[in-house]
């Protein structure tokens, strides 16, 4: 059963773990922020947490200071889990592999999309805005959808996950095995390497 188990990048698992429990951080904290001063669209009875702002604020910052290193990780190293060009034409083969591959796939790159939307929108707000009643302000309401649609890629990001690759793929990315050459030793040489193979492709076209 061990040697069915996929292998995952130490890297990828680093940058997955970290950004997925910072996204995950956020999505709660968000929601109390919302329930707290908002509560247009529906409401939970919790006493009002005024400091939860502050602390979706230090998750945000943190997250945006992280995650470009996991954007520039998935759009060119990990760029298979994201959106192909035959993806789309794909998506209705749900009697067959590939077409729930191409449904990850999908639900990958909207969720990674929503992130930036949420990360570049909170930085657009002001910390008064809430307290003091104002919630029509467009960077908010942006950064409300961008909130909802991470919650709705989230939630398809692990049945995905379950329905193509199972526990043996859930665990994978848990997994404290590191092969040699996945060793951080080799980050910069590997690095290195799809650097000069980028711009070897890139003064071919």
């Amino acid at each position: 059963m061990l040697r069915n188990r996929p292998y995952q990048p130490l890297l990828l698992r680093l940058l997955h773990g970290v950004n997925g429990l910072l996204i995950i951080g956020a999505i709660i904290t968000g929601f109390l922020v919302y329930n707290t001063y908002d509560g247009r669209w529906g409401k939970i009875p919790l006493p009002n947490l005024s400091e939860t702002q502050d602390i979706h604020g230090t998750i945000a910052v943190t997250f945006f200071l992280l995650f470009p290193a996991f954007a520039l990780y998935s759009f060119y190293p990990g760029e298979k889990r994201l959106l192909q060009p035959d993806s789309v034409k794909n998506l209705g083969k749900i009697n067959q592999q590939i077409g729930w591959y191409s449904w990850h796939r999908v639900v990958n790159t909207l969720m990674l999309i929503a992130a930036i939307l949420a990360a570049f929108s909170g930085r657009t707000m002001k910390e008064e805005w809430l307290p003091n009643g104002e919630l029509n302000h467009p960077g908010y309401y942006l950064h409300l959808f961008s909130w909802l649609v991470m919650v709705l890629c989230l939630l398809f990001h692990l049945l995905m996950v379950a329905k193509v690759g199972g526990m043996p793929l859930i665990i994978s990315m848990f997994n404290w095995q590191v092969r040699p050459q996945d060793s951080p030793r080799h980050w910069k040489a590997n690095t290195v390497n799809w650097l000069q193979k980028q711009k070897s492709k890139f003064t071919q076209k």
